[in-house]
């Protein structure tokens, strides 16, 4: 079971001055305490997605047209989409806020390298990768910081390197208080429109280039975007 609450006066994500160390810091504590659940919980899931296995098929095509590099899996949770394009030949790493969904990674996945790191800071250097995956995992980014998370992206991906979103698709921020075998979890759950993310992404130079819109006939819709870091 999952449990969610609207945000109301609660909402982060309009303000900066709401502590960043504080959604941070429930976020990175959510999923220390889901990370078994939520591994067994999405190990097979997107074996039973054909439209996202596509998706990422094409994100690995497109990784092979620029000949390749090291690609960051941003918000890597168990490290399974990781594998998955590893599987494709590209040269995957991921990155996670949740230690303990790192050491998950790391043990599930040995043969690829992990790290622990946030988006809102990501410690990789200027120009370092080829390409970058964030797969659901700015949907607990609040609205203010997402400019500064796309700023980082665009700061050590290649020019001309290829970025692939996935985000839940809605106009509300909700809290998390349960789920992943009903342990607590204080974590924001962020819905937004394709429009806004590209918006952004072309604040943050990019060049969009595709959007999909899954499981429209759901009560949350997902949406990919696919885009280029501009030269």
């Amino acid at each position: 079971m999952e449990t969610e609450a609207p945000l109301g006066d609660a909402n982060p994500s309009g303000s900066p001055s709401r502590a960043a160390d504080g959604w941070l810091a429930g976020t990175r504590t959510s999923y220390d305490t889901v990370a078994d659940s939520y591994s067994d919980y999405t190990r097979e899931a997107l074996a039973k997605q054909p439209y996202l296995l596509a998706a990422l098929a094409l994100f690995a095509e497109l990784v092979h047209a620029i000949d390749g590099g090291p690609v960051a899996d941003v918000g890597c949770g168990p490290g399974h989409v990781t594998a998955h394009l590893h599987n494709l030949g590209v040269e995957m790493f991921g990155i996670d806020l949740s230690p303990a969904m790192i050491d998950l990674a790391r043990r599930e996945h040995p043969d690829l390298r992990f790290e622990v790191g946030s988006m809102t800071d990501l410690q990789l250097a200027d120009a370092s990768i080829a390409a970058l995956l964030a797969f659901w995992s700015l949907i607990h980014i609040p609205d203010y910081a997402v400019p500064t998370v796309f700023g980082h992206f665009h700061r050590v991906m290649r020019p001309g390197g290829p970025l692939m979103l996935g985000f839940h698709v809605g106009d509300e921020s909700r809290l998390k208080t349960q789920g992943y075998g009903g342990h607590p979890m204080k974590v924001y759950v962020h819905r937004r429109q394709p429009d806004q993310v590209a918006a952004w992404l072309r604040d943050a130079g990019f060049t969009v280039k595709a959007q999909m819109i899954l499981d429209l006939d759901q009560s949350v819709p997902g949406a990919i975007l696919f885009a280029y870091r501009q030269p």
